[in-house]
């Protein structure tokens, strides 16, 4: 199956209304950086430069697509403004193809790992709940059985939102009282997800940015209860953060990758903001692949991120024929 058979036109269609507002600000930005230009100098480079760092791709990642740019002016002796968009684009997806795993296909697991054991960290109001809901009906849709478990157990809202996900997606969720021990509503989850033959076991966490040590010491002992029931377990630990909040989705990276060791992260939130370089800068910087993206509020609004589509979006079609 070829990448462009299984990216629908409607998954299309959402990726580009939901990265409109980041793509607007970039290349307006460009525009005014090479007008009146006709070769790139280091004067535009200069503002390129400025012009993604302000896009929140980040000073890091900024320099090194400035870095390959060079090279490739070097190479090709001359490079004129009408090619600079083309080759930023080249050039960025190089660049994320240097940095990630293989993506997904499809919301599937591995098939020797029954359950699937997710665990989602994250600080409260990026999406973190919304993402598990949304997350739980993909999997369904995908034909697997999934089991929810409510271990943000200090906010009462956080359970609740998770059971109204669970009735709205049709999935079981596994709660305790209000207080309890997360750990203990995580051991519940994964055995009843043992015993009912569960493909899929999400747990939701606390999204308290409190200190990193007790930070650490919570997703310690959640993940050291998890292998009581499945060895293994969690196969994954999802970190969600809020594109919407660019340079904060950093420092909120850097926290969460020093207390615990997160596998993928869900970036959302994007639809709503001009900060969608944030991905890039992400994902390049903490060499975590990007799994999930949240373009809007509906259920089909979260994607598999597809590195290649992703760039095509935000620099315009120019896809391989």
């Amino acid at each position: 199956m070829g990448f462009f058979d299984f990216f629908t036109k409607d998954k299309k269609e959402n990726l580009d209304k939901g990265l409109s507002k980041t793509k607007e600000n970039v290349f307006s930005k460009i525009t005014r950086t090479i007008a009146g230009k006709s070769k790139v100098d280091d004067e535009v480079l200069d503002n390129l430069e400025e012009v993604l760092v302000t896009s929140d791709v980040g000073v890091e990642t900024t320099l090194k697509i400035i870095e390959r740019i060079e090279s490739r002016i070097v190479k090709d002796k001359y490079v004129n403004t009408d090619e600079l968009t083309a080759i930023l684009r080249e050039e960025i997806a190089s660049l994320l193809a240097d940095n990630n795993t293989e993506e997904l296909e499809d919301f599937d697991t591995p098939k020797d790992k029954k359950p699937y054991v997710i665990m989602v960290v994250g600080v409260n109001g990026v999406g973190k709940t919304t993402t598990i809901g949304k997350l739980a009906y993909h999997f369904k849709k995908a034909g697997k059985k999934v089991y929810l478990g409510a271990a943000d157990t200090f906010r009462a809202a956080a359970v609740e939102q998770l059971m109204i996900w669970g009735e709205r997606v049709g999935v079981d969720v596994i709660k305790q009282k209000m207080g309890a021990d997360p750990a203990s509503v995580a051991f519940d989850t994964l055995n009843s997800g043992k015993a009912n033959d569960a493909d899929v076991v999400i747990i939701d966490t606390a999204g308290r940015l409190h200190n990193k040590v007790n930070l650490m010491n919570e997703l310690t002992k959640i993940k050291n209860v998890m292998k009581k029931v499945i060895p293994d377990a969690p196969h994954e630990v999802l970190l969600v953060l809020d594109g919407s909040t660019g340079q904060n989705a950093f420092e909120q990276a850097k926290q969460f990758t020093a207390a615990t060791e997160v596998t993928a992260l869900a970036i959302t939130k994007l639809d709503g903001t001009a900060k969608g370089g944030v991905v890039i800068g992400i994902s390049d910087h903490f060499h975590i692949p990007v799994k999930y993206i949240g373009l809007g509020e509906g259920l089909e609004d979260l994607q598999i991120f597809r590195k290649k589509e992703f760039v095509n979006s935000l620099f315009g079609d120019h896809e391989e024929k």
